[in-house]
């Protein structure tokens, strides 16, 4: 079976030299690819996570530390549930396993448990493809506890491990995220949901390669196995550690992020228009690592804050050039070829701006309509407020109603 791509040795040895020479590299796991996925413009992260970069100790370095990050009792909470739904043999993993996503295969009296042992990610990852096949073709249940898979981002691999892998009787495989948020009355945090969607889309798609180059071989004329696209949330159930679990459907998750790593570019392209010298080893003085971070392109968004070490960094050069993008990427989207708040001020204010451009017209009109509602609000009491022949403004400023908040000479409403 051919094994996953490996990088090129001048690319590795170029993002040694990025890394710093005596730093080991930190490998790139789902949670970080689906994050990556999500702000694919970013090539600032792109790269120091190609690079293996910590980013957590990299941002201290900055002095900008980051907050970003599990604590050390919900690490040791989740281990600990973990093992519990694995205990036996993987019995209530693969019994949960059949109840919400195969019921009608026959039970999981017995199954195949392998040892997945090897040396280093990449026979790691050999190991789980060639149990992966074993256990397709001998037509059984099987459970794969942390299997090592590797998908290509950007042309380099990452290698993931997910909770588990179950291999149904008919050969078609199964996603397992086990989470230690709980699921109350059948139904769990929504955002908690969708970041475990999200990180299980990056397994699912890291397992059709290996699928792939399964259904590459000569399997006694099989085709390649199928990769289901309903995955097995497990969580504890309600305020108890007894777990339950719930189908969670990802193709649009997967879409979207195969979609969004498509588009990341090239490590090497990014690497290579990097001023010569460019170091991120943490050790050097704060000044030249500053240098190293801003020569690479960032597009941070509020976002940012709950998916990166480097956020509160980004924030404050986001704010510092005044980019819209520190206001949130719908805004950024609303605003068009206006990238700073300047230029927002200067076209909201007739100052600059093409007036046919939907949103220069959009602001400007946002601003009239703020004058007019100030204007009404600093009327004298009993007075006719006079009002432009333009269409009818809110009569009241959009603080009304708040104690404290209107004007001298108004009433509150």
């Amino acid at each position: 079976m051919p094994p996953p791509r490996k990088q090129g040795t001048a690319l590795r040895q170029r993002l040694a030299e990025l890394r710093g020479p005596e730093v080991p590299p930190k490998a790139l796991d789902a949670r970080a690819l689906a994050a990556l996925a999500a702000n694919p413009g970013c090539e600032r992260r792109a790269l120091l996570d190609g690079a293996g970069v910590n980013k957590a100790v990299l941002a201290d370095a900055l002095g900008s530390p980051s907050a970003f990050g599990q604590s050390q009792f919900a690490f040791m909470r989740g281990n600990a549930f973990e093992a519990k739904v694995k205990a036996d043999g993987g019995a209530e993993l693969l019994r949960l396993t059949h109840e919400r996503l195969d019921p009608g295969a026959e039970p999981p009296v017995s199954a195949s448990v392998p040892d997945l042992t090897a040396v280093g990610p990449e026979g790691r990852a050999a190991r789980t493809a060639l149990a992966l096949r074993d256990a397709t073709d001998a037509g059984g249940w099987a459970l794969l506890d942390h299997p090592m898979l590797a998908l290509d981002v950007a042309g380099t691999p990452a290698f993931l491990e997910p909770d588990a892998v179950v291999v149904h009787p008919d050969g078609s495989w199964s996603v397992v995220e086990i989470k230690s948020f709980p699921m109350l009355d059948g139904s769990a945090d929504p955002a908690k949901v969708g970041a475990a969607a999200r990180q299980s889309a990056v397994y699912v798609l890291a397992l059709e390669e290996v699928a792939a180059r399964l259904g590459g071989e000569t399997r006694k004329g099989l085709p390649a196995p199928e990769v289901r696209h309903r995955v097995l949330l497990v969580c504890p159930k309600d305020f108890t550690n007894l777990p339950t679990a719930a189908a969670v459907d990802i193709r649009k998750q997967r879409a979207v992020t195969r979609r969004q790593l498509t588009r990341l570019t090239r490590i090497e392209e990014i690497a290579d228009a990097l001023p010569e010298g460019t170091c991120f080893a943490t050790d050097l003085p704060q000044e030249r690592l500053t240098t190293a971070v801003e020569a690479l392109t960032a597009s941070y968004a509020p976002e940012c804050l709950a998916a990166c070490e480097l956020a509160f960094h980004c924030r404050a050069r986001s704010r510092t050039e005044g980019a819209v993008t520190s206001l949130g990427r719908a805004t950024r989207a609303e605003l068009g070829g206006l990238t700073t708040v300047d230029d927002v001020l200067a076209a909201a204010h007739g100052r600059a701006g093409d007036p046919d451009d939907p949103a220069v017209a959009a602001l400007r009109r946002a601003a009239e309509l703020r004058t007019e509602a100030l204007a009404v609000a600093g009327a004298p009491r009993g007075a006719a407020a006079v009002r432009p022949s333009a269409p009818a403004a809110p009569a009241a400023p959009e603080t009304a109603g708040v104690p404290g908040s209107a004007p001298e000479g108004v009433p509150c409403r």
